[in-house]
């Protein structure tokens, strides 16, 4: 019975648990939405549904499913699990520095694994293994087909940022907008080159989504095709080598 529990007992480990936006270990920060990656996490495949979500409170539990994460004393709110993932929220109210992430499967613990987060860590959504996600101010999505132009104003959606002001609560959706507190620090790179720091007008939380930031900005008149694109905030950077769709004017 001993053998038996032991196996069933979730497996993972602190390489296995990463930024949900870059797929990266060690790159984890409060408030922001994580993955771990293991065999034996859940019983069952369950996505939150709307429904889970009670007067503006994210679930510790997605109900059935028996699934609970730890990080240092606090449960972590869940927005999927299954048999090997497991993606959650880095509770907003935790500080810099060591903490443990924990894993319970009706009861049965996997490994405290120590973890560093970060003040932040900046990370892009993406739509495929080269694009960010970007919307245009109709909250169209930008994509190869549809790239966006010089001037236009576009919407990044990244996790990882940071503390916000006022801070996000600890279980609950953001209602409303809510700037990064390191704003003045924010840059923007294009092409290899920072842009005017004046038309970013707006980083902080997704009002309606908890772990996700947005960062609106207008797009700088002269463009390359498709550039790189990358968040920068202090000595963090999001990774190299993901790219807007964007094309020069014609």
């Amino acid at each position: 019975a001993e053998e038996s529990a032991r196996r069933e007992a979730p497996s993972y480990s602190t390489a296995s648990i990463v930024n949900s936006a870059t797929n990266l270990a060690g790159e984890l920060a409060p408030n922001t939405i994580a993955t771990i990656y293991g065999t034996g996490l859940a019983n069952t495949v369950r996505a939150l549904r709307a429904e889970d979500i009670r007067n503006g409170t994210l679930p510790f539990e997605l109900s059935g499913a028996g699934v609970r994460v730890l990080v240092g004393t606090l449960p972590a709110q869940l927005y999927y699990v299954s048999p090997t993932q497991v993606n959650f929220l880095i509770p907003p109210n935790l500080k810099a520095g060591d903490t443990d992430i924990q894993l319970t499967l009706d009861g049965r613990a996997g490994p405290a694994v120590r973890l560093k987060l970060l003040e932040s860590a900046p990370a892009l959504f993406q739509l495929d293994s080269e694009m960010a996600v970007a919307t245009r101010a109709d909250g169209s999505v930008v994509t190869r087909e549809q790239p966006a132009a010089a001037g236009e104003v576009i919407v990044l959606y990244a996790t990882g940022l940071g503390r916000t002001d006022p801070d996000a609560e600890y279980g609950l959706l953001p209602l409303r907008p809510a700037y990064i507190r390191r704003f003045p620090e924010l840059a923007v790179w294009l092409g290899g080159k920072a842009i005017d720091s004046r038309s970013i007008f707006y980083a902080g939380v997704t009002p309606g989504f908890a772990g996700l930031y947005q960062i609106n900005l207008t797009l700088p008149e002269k463009l390359e095709l498709n550039p790189e694109v990358r968040v920068i905030l202090g000595s963090q950077a999001s990774p190299a080598g993901v790219h807007l769709p964007a094309r020069p004017q014609q």
